[in-house]
């Protein structure tokens, strides 16, 4: 066993093909789950990404192969320098602006695709790593991930569905109120984690956009929302759906 792993890390057609082959199933592995989601980015997605990072380190390999042996001597008359991290770097900065756009943010401060996101990045990662026969870290690597990705999914569903989001708008008197009203929405148990004030309206009314989480088991969303409606500070008060 030891002498296979020797002899596919070092860079001949066999090792070529193998890596690829590692890069491909690294990608299709995780683009499988997300593919069954439904998610933009599937099972192709995750392919192309590891199998083309494969290729940017397979070719530094061979630059650096080529540097040393057929074109030495015009790498001589030129004096060419190599660097082999380059492309791996390349990669790393590219896949950003593909991520990217898997990153969707709702009209009200809900953001979605961060898990597709930072998959793509993983995968491109696994692919780098594959391309450069770092099987002893790729193959753990691959378990981990799946192991994040689908194993724990069930569990953070569970999670979420015991919290409540809610989004309302609030127009009070003064801009000071909007202290009282924090403190009272905290006092209901809820987590307010964004406070976005608004342009006050024709009848020069201040308002502000107030998101927050709230557990299903310990607060009463109807509570806080009637706590909330009776300060003498609160004019009106609309819950957005998001």
């Amino acid at each position: 066993m030891g002498e296979l792993f020797s002899y596919l890390k070092e860079f001949n057609f066999a090792s070529v093909v193998v890596r690829l082959l590692l890069a491909m199933m690294s990608g299709a592995l995780i683009g499988y789950g997300r593919e069954k989601k439904e998610r933009n980015a599937g099972l192709r997605t995750y392919m192309l990404i590891s199998v083309g990072s494969a290729l940017t380190l397979l070719i530094s390999f061979y630059e650096f192969e080529m540097l040393g042996g057929p074109w030495a001597d015009i790498v001589a008359k030129v004096g060419s320098k190599f660097d082999g991290t380059r492309f791996g770097a390349s990669v790393v900065a590219g896949i950003g602006f593909l991520a990217a756009g898997t990153i969707v943010a709702s009209a009200h401060q809900q953001v979605s695709g961060l898990t597709s996101a930072i998959g793509l990045f993983v995968a491109a990662v696994l692919g780098i790593a594959s391309g450069a026969a770092f099987y002893e870290c790729v193959l753990p690597s691959i378990v981990i991930v799946i192991f994040c990705m689908e194993v724990l999914q069930p569990l953070e569903v569970l999670f979420k569905r015991r919290l409540r989001n809610i989004t309302i708008t609030i127009k009070y008197i003064n801009p000071t109120d909007i202290d009282m009203i924090r403190r009272t929405i905290e006092e209901q148990g809820a987590h307010l984690y964004e406070i976005d004030p608004e342009e006050p309206d024709e009848d020069n009314y201040p308002s502000a956009i107030f998101s927050m989480k709230m557990s299903k088991e310990k607060s009463s969303h109807s509570e806080m929302l009637s706590s909330i409606v009776e300060l003498p500070c609160v004019l009106s008060l609309h819950e957005l759906i998001s």
